[in-house]
């Protein structure tokens, strides 16, 4: 099933790239999905981000024209992978959170750990994936002070993202836990476990 195309807005990017502005976040996922399935010939990199998506190489520009009139899969149909994330749930933001939801702690932990998510771009550090699926009740404004340390392995939350620093850092993300998973390391291939299109289950485990 196809919908019709959606309001695109193409612009150059540089020498041989190509940025497509879109309205709705979900149409970012499936124009990346649906230009995975032709892979254009002369198209290098695409890369989705919160309501754009950036494709380079030589023929990038040349889509310009066509890709206003491509009608869109619905669902997104693309190949994805499953990762499940072990989380123990202590994070600093944890109490505070919930507060501010209005659940108690075992109820936030119900509510994170039973969401599916999936990767709707990666961006902000290597490694790092902005996951979509975070349930309404658990939608929460950046810190308003972020913090100039988050440990490496810190499950957290902003806005209607999910997410997991791969690396220590500073950030502004609401702290929920921690993972001992790796998700990004140089030395393996590839490096990073979390691409557009995966889709993560959060596992709640004992400290």
């Amino acid at each position: 099933m196809t919908r019709p195309a959606p309001h695109m807005n193409c612009l150059a990017a540089g020498r041989q790239g190509l940025l497509v502005e879109l309205r709705d976040p979900a149409d970012v996922m499936r124009l990346y999905a649906e230009l995975r399935r032709r892979r254009p010939a002369g198209i290098v990199d695409i890369v989705p981000a919160a309501r754009t998506v950036l494709l380079t190489g030589p023929c990038a520009r040349e889509l310009a024209e066509a890709l206003p009139a491509w009608p869109l899969p619905e669902p997104v149909a693309m190949e994805t992978s499953q990762l499940e994330i072990p989380v123990v749930y202590d994070g600093a933001d944890l109490a505070e959170v919930a507060e501010g939801c209005g659940l108690s702690v075992a109820q936030l932990v119900e509510c994170h750990a039973q969401a599916r998510y999936r990767v709707a771009f990666c961006g902000f550090m290597p490694g790092f994936g902005y996951l979509e699926g975070l349930p309404p009740a658990l939608h929460r404004p950046r810190r308003d002070t972020p913090r100039t340390q988050v440990p490496a392995g810190s499950v957290a939350i902003a806005g209607r993202y999910a997410g997991v620093y791969p690396r220590a850092s500073p950030g502004g993300w609401h702290l929920l836990g921690r993972t001992a998973l790796e998700l990004w390391n140089p030395q393996r291939q590839p490096p990073a476990r979390l691409s557009p299109g995966t889709s993560v289950r959060f596992v709640p485990v004992a400290p």
